[in-house]
Formats: structure tokens, C-alpha cells, sequence
């Protein structure tokens, strides 16, 4: 029991502004209390008395969650090299700061190349992924798309840094940017 506040209105607080763990200490043992302290924004809930190996585990059991998993997620949802910034859940891109128009197709493009740097695709692959068809042997409809991305992400599209073409086979987003 806080002196001048009580956890709930700290924990309100904290959710505002926040995402950090929060592992309640408390006296209140009663269901009740429990269902409103984790409903409230509480990763864990632990009440008294308890014992220190049990506090432990809990505490790195926090910890686990928010670095190893919270990495995890971060690096699937933004995808970053030197210029070229790639939020996959707002679907934004950024080359260097500047926000940059991509239609829906010119951005499942760059974000399934981006996605797997360094490997090559065929255009086969690349159509059945973005476009979710049968390809079609037409190569115009796959190189016009790049070359639109191109002049919008690349520095010097004459010299393309990000997307590069593998003659005869396909495309590759570089590992060296």
C-alpha cells in the first residue's frame, strides 16, 4: 500500500506514456484485484508473501519478453539500411528522411526484395510473391515497376545501389548498402 497514491493510478500513468514491464508487488490477493492490475496494463501480478526465487524467474521472465521478443518484432516491422528506411506496418518509406509515394504494388515489391537482402530472385518467384499470379513471361510489366521504384528510392538510378539486376535470372535487393 502506497503512502499517497495507489499502484493502479501509477500503473494508468505509466501505460500513458510508456511500454516498460511492470510487475505489481502487492498485498491485495484477491482475484479481483488481480483481473484489474493486468486489465490495467500489468505484464505480472505477484503478491505477498513470496518467495525471492519465485520473484526472480518472474523478473527475468520480463525482461526475456521485452528484449528477445521486443527485438524481434522491431526488426520485422522496420527493415533500415544506409538511406533507405522501411516500415512494414505503416507501409512509409523514407530515403534520407524524405518520405517517398509508393503505390501498393511498388511497396510489396520493395518490401519482399528488402526483406531477404542479398538473395536472388527469379521473376517467377517475384510475380508469384507480389503479384500472387502465374508469370507469365512478361517481362515489361516486372521491369517497368522496378525501374518506377528505382527512380524513387535509388540516389542515382543509373547506378541502382538498393535493387540490382542479376541478367538472366532476375533481381536482388544489395547487401552493401
Amino acid at each position: 500500500m502506497l503512502p499517497q497514491i495507489d499502484g493502479l493510478t501509477i500503473l494508468g500513468g505509466l501505460r500513458k506514456n510508456s511500454n516498460i514491464p511492470v510487475l505489481m508487488l502487492t498485498a491485495k490477493d484477491e482475484e479481483v484485484d488481480k483481473v484489474i492490475g493486468l486489465r490495467m496494463g500489468a505484464d505480472d501480478y505477484l503478491t505477498k508473501p513470496f518467495g525471492m526465487n519465485e520473484l526472480k524467474a518472474r523478473v527475468y521472465s520480463l525482461i526475456r519478453r521485452y528484449t528477445v521478443f521486443s527485438e524481434q518484432t522491431e526488426q520485422k516491422s522496420k527493415i533500415e539500411f544506409k538511406n533507405l528506411s522501411i516500415n512494414l506496418e505503416t507501409r512509409v518509406v523514407h530515403v534520407d528522411g524524405k518520405t517517398i509515394e509508393l503505390t501498393n504494388k511498388e511497396f510489396n515489391l520493395l518490401a519482399f526484395l528488402a526483406s531477404h537482402p542479398g538473395r536472388a530472385f527469379t521473376k517467377k518467384q517475384i510475380y508469384a510473391e507480389v503479384w500472387a499470379e502465374e508469370y507469365s513471361f512478361d517481362d515489361n510489366n516486372l521491369i517497368a515497376f522496378i525501374s518506377k521504384l528505382r527512380k524513387k528510392i535509388e540516389l542515382d538510378e543509373s547506378s541502382p545501389s538498393y535493387i540490382q539486376t542479376i541478367r538472366g535470372v532476375g533481381y536482388r535487393f544489395s547487401t552493401e548498402v
